[in-house]
């Protein structure tokens, strides 16, 4: 029996459930333990409704050749790339990004952050919590404080992460000490593919309606068993209440339609990009729509220390110049963008120098981050590094700060307290607000 239950074998279906929905006593019909949504009663103490749409692109994406580029530096500095006006007079991008030059004004640009950390999983880390890495105490990332601090909206869990490209190893992108209930509900699977579904969601084709209610009534079973020997039965109720959501969670309508890009107009599609990032961007709207609070968008190869023009230009900066000024749009026309906040942080910047691969390495001191939708005010360019973009010398900020921010549109009280595994309660964030953009 334990094999019937947990034997169904994710391998090869591009979908990882972290913890969120943890393999155990229904892993067999592709869902995790229960009590896993019994924050579903967490009630939602913010007094806004602001969801969040986070572009992480992993390895380090360059200033100097984006947002931040420097014509007048040598030849070592400044690269192979040609600067284009933007709308707003006096800024200037790389000509890599003319769409994301032309939709300016829908977004807000901080040239002048200092990322603190050059080393990559202590980056994803600082940048994806707002706070520096200390093997004591594992700060929760953004969205794992969305899960926890506000809880379910619909049937969908509160914080989804599409793609792998977030470095973990030191617990950057994870709830940290709030557990792993909190983490998110990660889909490695391709959007952009013909057959892309979410199969951890959706049921398997060789389990029917008939087996999944057989299922059902087995695991009742073993939990009327363990009821007789336990002294808490309102705890059995509470879980017979949540193993029903998680049951119908996998069997609604809405969770097929919410994955299902097919049904999207293919002009849109086209307007997106046809490639992994623009379809993930187009499948983070719909989720937003389907009631999840919090979606990273993560994205991979941004570790250019050698090739890094080539990659840049070929394969790297093209769909996010395609896909983000889209989702912009798109956010707009539906009426969703004063309620989204739309953000693009990555590890850190890159050295001002080009080294021997024609690639540029790790830099701990400047960087940059962007902002639009939730009221965040649209043209704002903010900040300024030193002429060779070493460092900020104009409106320098922090990690802490872009976090507090980030906390501030969502709604969380930047002097909240979260309890800790061992009873502690821990401020949320010590930043102070880019106040240029409140």
């Amino acid at each position: 029996m334990s094999n019937l239950i947990s034997g169904m074998s994710r391998q090869g279906c591009g979908l990882s459930r972290r913890s969120f929905l943890q393999l155990g006593t229904l892993s067999g019909i592709g869902l995790g333990l229960p009590q896993l949504l019994a924050a579903q009663e967490r009630a939602a103490a913010s007094t806004k409704d602001v969801s969040c749409i986070l572009i992480w692109t992993l390895g380090g994406t360059s200033h100097h050749d984006t947002f931040d580029p420097k014509p007048d530096a040598p030849q070592a500095v400044r690269g192979e790339f040609n600067t284009i006006p933007t709308t707003v007079p006096g800024v200037h991008f790389s000509e890599l990004l003319p769409q994301l030059s032309r939709e300016l004004g829908r977004y807000a640009l901080l040239r002048s952050l200092n990322p603190l950390t050059g080393a990559h999983g202590a980056a994803d880390y600082v940048m994806l919590s707002g706070h520096r890495f200390s093997p004591v105490t594992i700060y929760p990332c953004f969205g794992s404080v969305i899960s926890h601090h506000q809880g379910f909206k619909t049937l969908f869990p509160p914080f989804v992460q599409l793609g792998n490209a977030v470095n973990k190893i030191v617990g950057g992108g994870t709830a940290g000490f709030l557990g792993t209930m909190h983490n998110s509900f990660e889909i490695h699977a391709d959007p952009n593919t013909p057959t892309f579904t979410a199969r951890d969601i959706s049921l398997p084709a060789a389990i029917d309606r008939d087996r999944l209610a057989r299922r059902e009534s087995m695991v009742k079973r073993i939990d009327a068993l363990q009821r007789k020997f336990e002294s808490e039965p309102s705890e059995y109720a509470t879980l017979d209440k949540h193993s029903q959501a998680a049951l119908k969670l996998i069997s609604a309508p809405e969770t097929k339609k919410a994955f299902d890009l097919n049904s999207e107009d293919p002009r849109l599609r086209d307007r997106y990009g046809r490639h992994p990032f623009g379809q993930r961007l187009l499948l983070a709207r719909r989720l937003i729509e389907a009631g999840v609070r919090f979606v990273t968008v993560s994205d991979n190869g941004w570790d250019t220390h050698a090739n890094n023009f080539a990659d840049l230009k070929k394969k790297l900066v093209p769909p996010v110049d395609e896909g983000l000024p889209q989702l912009l749009i798109d956010l707009e026309e539906r009426g969703m963008l004063d309620s989204t906040l739309v953000v693009w942080l990555t590890d850190f910047g890159r050295t001002p120098q080009i080294n021997a691969a024609s690639g540029r390495d790790h830099w701990a001191t400047a960087g940059f981050a962007i902002m639009a939708g939730a009221g965040i005010p649209g043209g704002a360019v903010l900040g300024k590094t030193d002429p060779q973009g070493g460092q900020a010398i104009q409106d320098e900020y922090f990690p802490e700060d872009v976090a507090a921010m980030i906390y501030h549109k969502l709604g969380v009280p930047l002097d909240l307290t979260l309890p800790t595994m061992d009873g502690r309660s821990i401020r949320l964030n010590e930043g102070k607000l880019i106040r240029q953009w409140i």
